[in-house]
C-alpha cells in the first residue's frame, strides 16, 4: 500500500472512529487521546491530519450537514409520489438514528450557536417544490388540509423525538434496548398513518 492510501485509511479511521463516539455514543467532549485509542492510532496522526480535535469536530459536522442536505434533495427531486418520498426519508432518517442517536441533538446544539448556514437560493428552490408537491396532494385529499410548515413540523417531530429524547424515555418508563429498537422499527407505520388519511 502506498503512503498515499494509507493517509487516506487512516484520516477516514480517525473520521469514522470519532463519528461514532460523538454522534453514536454522544462523547461530545472525546478528548484526542480518546479518539485515538479507540481508533488504535497514535495521538499525534489526529493532529496531523486535523491540526485539533476542534477542527475535526467542525469537519465530522459539515459532513453530517451534508449528508442530511443530500437526502432532503435526492429524496425530494425524485420522480417518486410525494407519500413515496415521504417513506423514503423516514425510513433512512431512522437508520441513520439507530446508528447515530445523538447526531440530531448535536445538529440542534450548533444550530443554536448560529453554526448550521445553507445557501438562501438553494433552500428557497428546494421549499418551493415542496410546497408545490404538498399542495397537490392535499388537493387529492392524501393529507389533511394544513400549513405545509406543520406537515414539516408534524415529520421532525414524530422521527426525530423519540430519538432524541431516548435515554430519558429508556430511563423513566424502564426500557431496555432491544424493547426501544422494537419500538422505533414500528416508527415508520405508525407516523406515516398519522401524516396521510390513505
Amino acid at each position: 500500500m502506498s503512503k498515499q492510501s494509507k493517509d487516506i485509511e487512516t484520516e477516514e479511521l480517525i473520521r469514522k472512529t470519532a463519528k461514532r463516539l460523538f454522534f453514536g455514543e454522544g462523547k461530545f467532549n472525546a478528548t484526542t487521546q480518546e479518539i485515538a485509542d479507540a481508533a488504535g492510532v497514535n495521538r499525534t496522526l489526529i493532529n496531523y491530519y486535523f491540526r485539533s480535535r476542534d477542527n475535526l469536530f467542525s469537519q465530522i459536522f459539515e459532513d453530517a450537514v451534508k449528508r442530511e442536505e443530500k437526502l432532503r434533495e435526492k429524496v425530494l427531486f425524485s420522480d417518486l409520489p410525494f407519500k413515496e418520498k415521504i417513506e423514503m426519508y423516514i425510513d433512512d432518517s431512522l437508520l441513520q438514528a439507530k446508528e447515530y442517536p445523538y447526531l440530531e441533538t448535536y445538529l440542534v446544539s450548533r444550530i443554536n450557536d448560529g453554526s448550521f448556514y445553507k445557501e438562501q437560493e438553494e433552500w428557497e428552490k428546494f421549499m418551493q417544490r415542496f410546497y408545490e408537491e404538498f399542495e397537490n396532494e392535499m388537493k387529492k385529499g392524501t393529507i389533511e388540509e394544513m400549513e405545509p410548515i406543520q406537515f414539516i413540523l408534524n415529520i421532525g417531530s414524530l422521527v426525530t423525538f423519540p430519538v432524541a429524547i431516548r435515554p430519558l424515555f429508556q430511563s423513566t418508563l424502564r426500557i431496555s434496548d432491544e424493547e426501544y429498537d422494537r419500538l422505533m422499527s414500528e416508527r415508520k407505520e405508525i407516523i406515516m398513518k398519522i401524516l396521510f388519511k390513505k
